[in-house]
């Protein structure tokens, strides 16, 4: 019996495949050989392709940016040092030409890919990002490029949310197409998109997609939060998805800013969420004039006053969230030498607000601010971006910031029995904010 005939729109969608798998690997190929004519022809030609510079390996899961950047890898820890020089810049002995040529060659392709809408990023199979990748084969030039488009990315889409929150709602039948294009412009641009969590980032982050596991639990929202049933002991606070609130490794990142922000006593002081009580008991030591606690969670509340701190001298609870409680602060004329922010399941839009609105009305001019600075911590490069990003913003509200890095314990078993870890990097920067001269 003969065999049964294709049928011909099977095959054409075959040979279609077939084109399209040869497509990638052609554009792969041109990244890492950093061919940039060749690669200029493809992504801007394949209409097989029409996100071309976001193709991706099956196997490795790698974009056009993480070929272009694996191929600088250095041999050797000596090309490495030749590539890079003693302080991370390229170094131009002769013994380093062709490294430096290649890393060379390598940051033009970068730049090239990032101009034609490269998602810098997007994560390969082995769960990395360009910049990820960069850092590990250390190749600082590359990791800074991608660090600087990741500081673009996300400033575009935070200033795209603030011009969302300023319509007026008029006319939006008509501007509803218009907002759609725009916004999978710069999804395609920035990857997922979902600026991360100020402190304990338990939600997906803008670097990094969800796994399964994560889609499958529930997102946090400081609605969801604060409706939970908190697991609160001496150790850590979980909330009832499991995710980590606070832990009590934080203990000396707290005590250090409790020192910078209280330098003497009789100063007043307002923290922004209790939590644990680790940040508030160390601003007890430095004996301030007066203590305000701001507190949104009735479990948090009832634990305070378990504890008594409802009954302390010159301790003063305000039950709510802060965006109800300190206009009305404003309005009765509390100022403060020093303020903390460690707020949970809040936005960094929200954390924007909070010292662009509220702390130029509540602190003294000669007063200093801080706050828990979690934003990204789950990866480097998450972290390096958004300590630029919020560098520029806080500059643009009337505030510089010094920096203090404080190296993390080891964390290993810390995670037993929590969701996710909210925090993966070596070192904490300890933020210490103040008025610009």
């Amino acid at each position: 019996m003969p065999d049964a005939i294709p049928n011909i729109d099977d095959l054409q969608i075959s040979f279609q495949q077939v084109d399209v798998d040869l497509d990638v690997q052609e554009i792969l190929l041109a990244a890492s050989q950093h061919d940039i004519p060749k690669l200029r022809r493809l992504v801007r030609t394949q209409s097989a392709l029409p996100d071309a510079a976001n193709v991706k390996d099956p196997e490795t899961g790698y974009s056009p940016l993480h070929a272009a950047i694996a191929a600088c890898e250095p041999e050797t820890e000596e090309e490495e040092t030749r590539v890079n020089g003693a302080n991370g810049a390229t170094n131009g002995s002769a013994a380093g030409d062709d490294s430096a040529e290649i890393v060379q060659s390598g940051v033009e392709t970068v730049k090239f890919l990032l101009q034609e809408g490269a998602i810098w990023n997007d994560l390969d199979n082995n769960d990395e990002t360009p910049g990820c990748l960069a850092r590990r084969i250390g190749v600082h030039q590359l990791y800074e490029l991608i660090v600087d488009a990741g500081v673009r990315a996300e400033l575009l889409l935070n200033r795209l949310d603030g011009y969302e929150e300023l319509s007026d709602g008029e006319d939006e039948d008509d501007d509803q197409q218009e907002e759609e294009e725009e916004q999978k412009e710069t999804e395609a641009q920035e990857g997922d998109g979902t600026a991360p969590e100020l402190v304990e980032a338990t939600v997906e982050t803008a670097t990094q997609a969800p796994t399964t596991a994560e889609t499958s639990n529930p997102s946090v929202t400081n609605p969801r939060y604060l409706d939970s049933h908190l697991n609160i002991n001496n150790e850590r606070i979980l909330d009832s998805d499991q995710n980590g609130v606070m832990m009590s490794w934080e203990s000396e990142i707290m005590r250090k800013s409790a020192a910078a922000l209280l330098p003497r006593p009789g100063l007043k002081v307002l923290n922004i969420g209790h939590g644990m009580g680790i940040v508030d008991a160390f601003l007890q030591d430095h004996s301030p004039a007066s203590h305000h606690i701001v507190e949104a969670h009735s479990d948090v509340v009832a634990a305070m006053k378990q504890k008594g701190w409802d009954s302390k001298p010159g301790v003063v609870i305000h039950e709510g969230r802060w965006q109800d409680i300190l206009p009305e602060l404003v309005m009765q004329g509390e100022t403060f030498d020093a303020i903390y922010y460690d707020t949970f399941a809040e936005s960094y839009g929200d954390f924007r607000e909070f010292f662009s609105e509220q702390v130029i009305g509540l602190l003294e001019q000669d007063g200093k601010w801080g706050f828990f600075n979690g934003m990204g911590a789950d990866r480097q490069i998450s972290y390096d971006v958004y300590q630029k990003v919020v560098e520029m913003d806080l500059f643009e509200a009337g505030f510089e910031v010094d920096w203090e890095e404080i190296p993390v314990p080891k964390l290993e078993g810390e995670w037993e029995g929590v969701r996710r870890a909210y925090w993966v990097v070596e070192n904490y920067r300890l933020p210490l904010c103040r008025f610009m001269d």
